[in-house]
């Protein structure tokens, strides 16, 4: 089996999607279908951090042989049992996947993480630079990190959160649809850190 044909077959028995592990590795879907079609290599940052995620070693994916043993967790839910059956306003379902999150670790100290920044890849920002040059020769707005801001805007219905549960420390992404757990190798301390092209900081107990 090539590289890309390993990694989809991981992502697959443990149930996410393209976009679902881009989040959780912090790289946009295009890079992850790239890896899987075998049309690109993820950078030793990258490989690390998708073999830390599925739980493989970096061997298994790049050569021969070796087992899969997944340590995501992934759970749908329904935010509409929670609600009364109105349309949910974004800080209902905010208040509601606090609940949810509360309610799948009782017992563990989780911490309120904020999205404060997703870096555009090379070609995005070539991509963003352009845009904000040619605005400004049309005599607009410049209009630089309109890609950044988008991916920013986009990333509003997604929670994430720091769980310290036992010896273990989980990082938890709760969409409208799934709560998604990776459990992580390094536990995370520092009140800013990065995880792939997105910055977080931490924002208190829940």
């Amino acid at each position: 089996m090539t590289f890309g044909e390993k990694l989809k077959e991981a992502r697959k028995k443990n149930g996410l999607s393209q976009e679902e592990l881009a989040e959780l590795i912090g790289v946009s879907r295009a890079a992850v279908a790239k890896w899987e079609t075998d049309k690109g290599l993820p950078d030793i940052e990258n490989l690390k951090a998708a073999a830390g995620l599925l739980d493989v070693s970096i061997d298994y994916l790049l050569d021969d042989g070796g087992s899969i043993d997944l340590c995501v967790t992934k759970k749908a839910i329904d935010l509409k049992k929670y609600g009364s059956g109105k349309k949910l306003s974004r800080f209902k379902k905010l208040e509601i996947k606090e609940r949810i999150v509360r309610e799948e670790y009782p017992d563990a100290e989780i911490i309120r993480l904020t999205l404060t920044e997703i870096r555009n890849t090379k070609g995005e920002t070539v991509a963003d630079q352009a845009i904000g040059w040619f605005a400004l020769l049309l005599g607009g707005i410049p209009l630089f990190g309109t890609q950044e801001a988008g991916k920013l805007a986009n990333s509003l219905d997604q929670q994430y959160y720091l769980v310290n549960k036992d010896k273990n420390q989980y990082f938890v992404l709760l969409t409208d649809e799934h709560i998604i757990a990776r459990k992580l190798s390094t536990k995370i301390t520092e009140k800013k850190f990065e995880i792939g092209d997105r910055k977080f900081r931490t924002m208190g107990n829940v």
